[in-house]
């Protein structure tokens, strides 16, 4: 008879070392993107959910914790959960911590519909000034916009909300 509490709880220490590949300060339990952990008979569960349809990480991600997981003797199998959709509400505390340190603009608690449009300027994460614009849409990953610091002149990267 196996001891799900006990596997599970393997299980979750493994993962805490998955990092996402795109922005590797942050664990996939930070970002939100480790949805549940559950055992069934002998094989653990993974439910991850990507940050929006199509990223290109998941695959990586996937297969981190296929290899951390056999790492520990685990069987697995990763599943993925598509509803409800990821949002950036499901950033944690630490992950938001982190994001800014690193550079980039983590996005507001609760994105409203202001933020949604952008018409929310992010604070920038090297001085904090709010005086700030977007000047792409597109940043280094698909789930970041480049925006520039109108105070100190840096450019960084700040998380669409979703």
């Amino acid at each position: 008879m196996v001891d799900t509490a006990s596997l599970r709880e393997r299980a979750l220490a493994a993962l805490e070392t998955v990092t996402d590949p795109e922005i590797p300060v942050l664990t996939i339990a930070d970002l939100g993107v480790l949805r549940d952990v559950s055992v069934h008979d002998d094989v653990v569960e993974v439910t991850i959910t990507p940050t929006y349809s199509g990223c290109p990480a998941m695959n990586v991600i996937a297969l981190d914790i296929e290899t951390v997981l056999a790492r520990a003797g685990i069987k697995a199998r990763i599943r993925s959960g598509l509803a409800p959709a990821w949002t950036t509400d499901w950033l944690s505390d630490a992950a938001r911590a982190k994001l800014a340190a690193f550079g980039i603009a983590p996005p507001p608690h609760s994105a409203s519909r202001r933020a949604l449009f952008g018409e929310v300027s992010p604070a920038c994460p090297h001085c904090g000034s709010t005086d700030t614009e977007q000047i792409s849409e597109f940043g280094s990953t698909p789930c970041k916009a480049l925006h520039r610091c109108r105070a100190c002149r840096e450019p960084f990267d700040a998380f669409k909300c979703h």
